[in-house]
């Protein structure tokens, strides 16, 4: 089983997807628009919207993320995009070049909330906000301290 970030946007889901995939070296790319499905004649998409993208995820690092746009014409049933907090991306990875990689290449255009630094509990942590809003934090032996930790409060 595998646990994957799912993240949605306002129409801006290609330009998203092009900038992680750079700043996070995706070993895969896949994306799927509107427009690639037959529409329902009854209900056609409006021409705004066939190029947005309906599914899409990049590899990396061994990770997954997936994500889509948020169709205009749907808002009525889904509600509004917010940005804000209620999704961050944890990249946990011993090999620590890459992950100081991943968050000078992430945090263009963005702003770093607590720059990588050893802390208590890792080696190498770090948070920041990407461009698009996306909250990222990244941690070098996240394992380490959680055995560690849950072992000591078990006894």
């Amino acid at each position: 089983m595998s646990v994957i970030a799912y993240l949605n946007f306002d129409g801006n889901t290609e330009q998203v997807l092009a900038f992680y995939s750079e700043a996070l070296h995706s070993s895969k790319v896949k994306k799927v628009k509107f427009k690639d499905l037959s529409q329902d004649p009854n209900y056609p998409l409006p021409e705004n919207e066939l190029n947005m993208i309906m599914e899409s995820s990049l590899e990396f690092a061994g990770g997954k993320l997936m994500m889509s746009d948020i169709l205009p014409s749907m808002k009525k049933v889904t509600g509004e995009l917010v940005k804000g907090n209620n999704i961050l991306v944890s990249i946990v990875i011993d090999d620590k070049q890459a992950l100081e990689n991943y968050f000078s290449n992430l945090s263009a255009g963005g702003y770093v909330i607590m720059p990588l630094s050893e802390t208590p509990w890792s080696s190498c942590f770090g948070m920041l906000v990407d461009k698009f809003g996306v909250a990222w934090k990244f941690n070098r032996d996240a394992d380490t301290f959680l055995d560690r930790i849950a072992s000591n409060s078990q006894q």
